[in-house]
């Protein structure tokens, strides 16, 4: 039998790991003590290790954040949460001139590993300063590994190779609506790299984060009432992208789209589609195209949230569109289809 676990429950296990298994490893941020446990992923960690390696925060990420760097510089290994990705904005000048910064500044004489994680605050009204999905940012900065878990198994994997052998900073983004979706735990992949998640003849979608979970499903949607078959590669490592991976499945399929969690202007898509047309080793059958969300502050009303953030709807029809031309008749799933399947943010805790 095939052990299931949540998204949720793969980060707490994985917090659990990287304290016993490194005694030097804190975890540091807003709210890691409070009742919800940062929606349950540090839960009992405090009554079980004590107040000295899980220490709550006030608001003050920038200070916040430095703690973090002179933890690591002193020989602990900090794990920082972020309770909004938004709020990484305010530390900014510690993440983008320190820590990226930190190793190659000082010739490799210093160095400073830390997991600092940033959880994207999707749905029930998060509003324009509290749902941004920022990785193209932190990706543009040499000296941060930026990663994006999709599924459980990249989660346990990568949090314990970067507890236990990284040597530098990681930044990861995990995004909110996925704590609750269950996924094989079997799975075992390269921690920091893309990865075939589903494998495919005819169309490759190139995914982060929550994005593979709608690709999957729009795959299926599509197999399920057409010969179509649809290759999925989940990116991860977003700031190290595996384009020997894609190139390899766009060989073979020759179209492609690119669906990511954040704005596709100067963002991760255009970066990847750049890349692809680039290459000489690549001969698309169709144009690219990119999905994300829509190019304005996300609104707060539950009705116009709808149209702003991209779903399964939006990859059905694109890879239509790529195969059969923007004309076809092919059924798309509705809106009402859509968020039956998916998670449902339950409130702010």
């Amino acid at each position: 039998m095939i052990e299931k676990i949540t998204f949720r429950e793969a980060i707490l296990k994985s917090m659990e790991e990287a304290l016993d298994t490194n005694i030097n490893s804190i975890i540091l941020g807003q709210g890691v003590t409070d009742p919800t446990r940062i929606f349950g992923t540090t839960k009992n960690l405090v009554e079980k290790y004590g107040k000295k390696r899980i220490i709550d925060m006030p608001i003050c990420e920038e200070g916040m954040t430095g703690f973090a760097v002179g933890a690591s510089l002193g020989g602990l290994y900090p794990i920082q949460t972020h309770i909004r990705m938004d709020f990484l904005l305010v530390a900014m000048n510690q993440i983008a001139n320190t820590i990226a910064k930190y190793n190659y500044m000082y010739g490799g004489m210093f160095q400073v590993p830390m997991l600092i994680r940033a959880i994207v605050g999707r749905s029930w009204g998060q509003g324009p300063q509290h749902s941004q999905s920022l990785q193209s940012i932190f990706a543009h900065f040499p000296g941060l590994q930026v990663i994006m878990p999709a599924t459980a198994a990249d989660v346990i994997n990568a949090y314990s190779f970067a507890t236990n052998n990284y040597k530098g900073p990681v930044l990861s983004i995990e995004h909110r609506l996925l704590y609750d979706f269950s996924f094989s735990s079997t799975i075992s992949k390269d921690p920091f790299s893309s990865y075939i998640i589903k494998k495919g003849r005819d169309i490759t979608i190139v995914a982060t984060s929550i994005m593979v979970e709608e690709s999957i499903k729009a795959a299926n949607w599509i197999e399920e009432r057409s010969n179509i078959r649809v290759e999925i590669i989940n990116v991860l490592n977003v700031s190290n992208i595996n384009y020997e991976c894609i190139f390899q499945s766009l060989t073979k399929t020759r179209r492609l789209i690119v669906a990511d969690t954040g704005w596709t202007r100067f963002g991760l898509t255009s970066e990847i589609i750049s890349a692809v047309s680039q290459s000489s080793k690549i001969d698309l059958k169709s144009k690219p195209s990119s999905i994300g969300m829509t190019f304005s502050p996300c609104p707060t009303s539950h009705s116009l949230e709808d149209h702003f953030y991209p779903n399964m709807g939006d990859i059905v029809n694109n890879v239509y569109s790529q195969i059969y031309g923007h004309s076809h008749t092919f059924e798309i799933p509705s809106l009402e289809y859509c968020k039956k399947l998916g998670k449902k943010f339950k409130g702010p805790f």
